[in-house]
């Protein structure tokens, strides 16, 4: 038995990849699983991979499941595939697309090959044994508030009130300067009433 590590990169940005171990007995499903964990993505939509050559062109499929869509081949099923029986290469590549609505791309390339007498057994394989980069964000920006920040901004509704904040911001500003000439003309009229102001007050002081 051999751990395969493949770099698997995020296809708009190279600088963001994700190590991951995985052992060459382990299916792709298994593959699977662990890139949507390591970039913190769901498990909801339909995904595939495509064996590839270096210049990133898409061979065989091997597929979470036959789907309704045109294939040049019949595609190999990921829970049927082991990962070591796709390795032709010593820098392997494949290439992942997850949730074929959005067509979440990664790229993926087998960098190192442990033997057994060099590997940790003690790890429960697949694992991601590296992170590199944010990663892009699966539904809308989290930004630093991090995963939950969705789930606020739809308990909240934050995308209307951001709207509504200007609005009623004008609106209290307008009301703040009515009040305020209401204030200004209370003080003039008892100013007038009771012959008072500053000079008045300060001639009284002397």
């Amino acid at each position: 038995m051999a751990i395969l590590k493949f770099r698997v990169y995020w296809e708009e940005d190279d600088a963001i990849y994700r190590d991951i171990l995985v052992k060459h007995t382990q299916n792709f499903l298994d593959l699977h699983h662990i890139i949507l964990k390591a970039f913190e993505f769901d498990q909801l939509h339909g995904a595939t991979f495509f064996r590839s050559n270096d210049v990133w062109k898409k061979g065989r499929e091997i597929s979470k499941e036959v789907y309704d869509k045109a294939y040049v081949a019949p595609p190999l099923l990921m829970s049927e595939t082991a990962i070591g029986t796709e390795i032709i290469d010593t820098n392997q590549h494949f290439i992942y697309v997850y949730d074929f609505a959005k067509a979440w791309t990664f790229l993926i390339e087998l960098i190192q090959v442990i033997k057994n007498a060099d590997a940790d057994m003690e790890l429960a394989y697949p694992v991601v044994s590296r992170i590199e980069g944010v990663g892009p964000m699966q539904y809308g920006s989290k930004g630093l508030l991090g995963k939950n920040f969705a789930d606020i901004e739809e308990k909240y509704d934050l995308s209307e009130a951001k709207d509504g904040f200007g609005e009623e911001g004008e609106e209290l500003d307008a009301n703040e300067d009515d009040d305020n000439d209401e204030t200004d003309d209370d003080s003039d009229e008892n100013a007038e009433e009771n012959g008072s102001g500053f000079l008045d007050d300060s001639f009284e002081a002397y």
